[in-house]
């Protein structure tokens, strides 16, 4: 079946948001209580699954909730200040004018992300669709599949961290990593993606190898 729907994640995939991240955690840190990064950190860290980075920082699982609303909320009021991944308006331009439909699937608040795509002129997207869930990201998917009548085969996912490798191929649906995001090369080939990309140009090298959509 034709791919006709790119899904997107937000942060790290389409927003140069990691270095904002670090910034925002090391301000909270003394207040709840975890470690800070350091520059040396961040390499180490990339290559690390969401659990070996909570036990490496010392945030409790029983204060994650707690600790990911602080960061949100004060990743909010910078989001003016971050900067798209180099490259990606280009890619994003493209898949359009070919006669994709483009989306985004995040965690991140909905008002957050239309912020950022108005103020870089990316205003591109056919849908943004905010939500987390405490079943994981492949319930969020499946969810927003089912709402919005997309058939699976229809879809391809891109995202930068193994957790939406994960996500993807528990739903069932083809997943581009993408090595410029939250986690590194390494890591991400170690998941066994259907693609593994550097730059924003291969994901149209990608889709123009599948079915040419139906426009």
């Amino acid at each position: 079946m034709a791919k006709k729907v790119v899904i997107f994640d937000f942060d790290g995939t389409i927003a140069e948001t990691l270095d904002s991240i670090v910034n925002v955690m090391n301000g909270l840190s003394d207040e709840l209580g975890y470690r800070k990064v350091t520059g040396e950190d961040i390499d180490e860290l990339r290559n690390k699954n969401p659990k070996e980075i909570l036990k490496d920082l010392g945030i409790s699982i029983l204060k994650l909730s707690f600790v990911g609303k602080r960061i949100k909320s004060e990743l909010n009021k910078k989001i003016e200040y971050v900067p798209p991944v180099s490259g990606i308006e280009e890619a994003l331009l493209e898949l359009k004018k070919t006669g994709y439909k483009l989306g985004i699937l995040t965690s991140n608040s909905k008002d957050n992300v239309s912020k950022f795509l108005k103020k870089n002129n990316l205003d591109l997207f056919d849908f943004i669709h905010s939500e987390s869930s405490i079943f994981g990201k492949s319930r969020v998917i499946n969810d927003f599949l089912k709402n919005q009548c997309i058939k699976l085969g229809e879809v391809i996912y891109v995202g930068d961290e193994t957790r939406d490798i994960a996500a993807a191929k528990k739903t069932n649906i083809p997943i581009i990593a993408v090595s410029w995001g939250f986690n590194s090369k390494q890591i991400l080939e170690n998941q066994n993606p259907d693609f593994l990309i550097d730059e924003p140009r291969q994901l149209i090298e990608i889709m123009g190898s599948l079915q040419k959509p139906i426009a």
